[in-house]
């Protein structure tokens, strides 16, 4: 009886493996050229992998091997590259606003650490600022469409679409079939057109400004935006996926920081001393405004009504600091 079922079921195998054989055996290969548009060719392995549409010699269509996508391109869901034609929604563009303030608050922190707060230095914040609005908007007059502040993105869907070198698949393990692409395009080139402008605008104006203006008070200051605009380009190009998906709470950890510790600095404990000195009440408005962009970028006021109320409560880390201050003053604690 065991040998008959042994007999049975070895003509089961072999006859499901010649099926198999007839069936697969006749699909077609993910990594060849395929003639003529065929909506139901088998897709391409991997999550950014697809098939470019070309022109032959006698103007016919044809879809290439499975590969990189080109620039501003996805592959859909039947692995055929597509161009995106989607805008940047408000959390993408206040991202790209996030880059340009990190770049502008380094800038505004070390012009004024490096000149000690002397009016001279008006010159080289405005600068600055100057700098990083004019080449935010020659980075989006580059881009595609060219000569309109109009993007023309691709959507963000995961945290993998900002690192597709990491997914490029190994069919059969034999071979690696690469894929990378800027699948969140232009939200990642944009930044390296950026700060590659701003550092060459930088070093055509502010020197200049520095010494006819400033008394060369910032000279410092731009040795230091020579190293740390190359370090904001490494961290962009290691962490950018997850600074996209984080920045609105690092806004606000940054805001609360950056505000204890001035106040900490300049021994802000009563409104008195708050105004005390005009650049005090000015880098409170900058700290507000920070608050009040990281809330935004965090709820995107989906519902006005239930998160508008939220920006009514940007003082509030002010005045609960300048109240609670004089319990934390160390004398006080010693002498009780």
């Amino acid at each position: 009886m065991w040998r008959f079922n042994r007999k049975v079921l070895s003509i089961l195998l072999i006859v499901i493996g010649f099926s198999s054989a007839v069936c697969f055996g006749s699909e077609i290969s993910p990594f060849e050229p395929l003639a003529g548009p065929v909506p139901n060719q088998k897709t391409c392995p991997g999550l950014y992998c697809g098939r470019k549409l070309l022109l032959d010699s006698q103007d016919n269509f044809t879809y290439s091997s499975c590969g990189a996508c080109d620039r501003s391109e996805r592959p859909n869901n039947s692995s055929i590259c597509i161009p995106c034609n989607g805008t940047p929604d408000l959390y993408d563009w206040m991202y790209l606003g996030f880059m340009v303030l990190v770049s502008l608050t380094l800038h505004i922190f070390f012009i004024d650490y490096f000149s000690d707060g002397k009016s001279k230095a008006m010159t080289l914040h405005i600068s600055a600022t100057l700098e990083c609005a004019v080449s935010s908007i020659v980075t989006l007059l580059i881009l595609d469409p060219v000569g309109s502040p109009k993007l023309r993105s691709c959507d963000v869907a995961k945290l993998s679409d900002w690192y597709t070198m990491l997914e490029n698949p190994q069919p059969q393990y034999t071979s690696t079939l690469h894929c990378t692409q800027e699948a969140v395009y232009p939200l990642y080139t944009a930044v390296f057109i950026y700060y590659s402008i701003h550092l060459v605008l930088m070093m055509l104006v502010r020197p200049g400004l520095s010494i006819k203006f400033s008394d060369n008070l910032g000279r410092s200051s731009i040795y230091a935006a020579l190293y740390f605009i190359p370090i904001l380009t490494v961290m962009h190009a290691v962490f950018a996926g997850l600074i996209y998906y984080s920045y609105p709470y690092l806004t606000l950890i940054i805001s609360l920081v950056t505000h204890a510790v001035h106040f900490a600095k300049e021994e802000i404990e009563t409104p008195r001393l708050l105004i005390s000195k005009k650049r005090n009440p000015v880098i409170l408005f900058i700290h507000w405004l920070m608050h009040a962009y990281g809330i935004i970028a965090l709820t995107r006021l989906q519902n006005p009504v239930l998160y508008g109320p939220m920006l009514a409560c940007i003082p509030f880390p002010a005045i609960f600091y300048i109240v609670t201050a004089r319990f934390a003053d160390p004398s006080q604690l010693l002498a009780t």
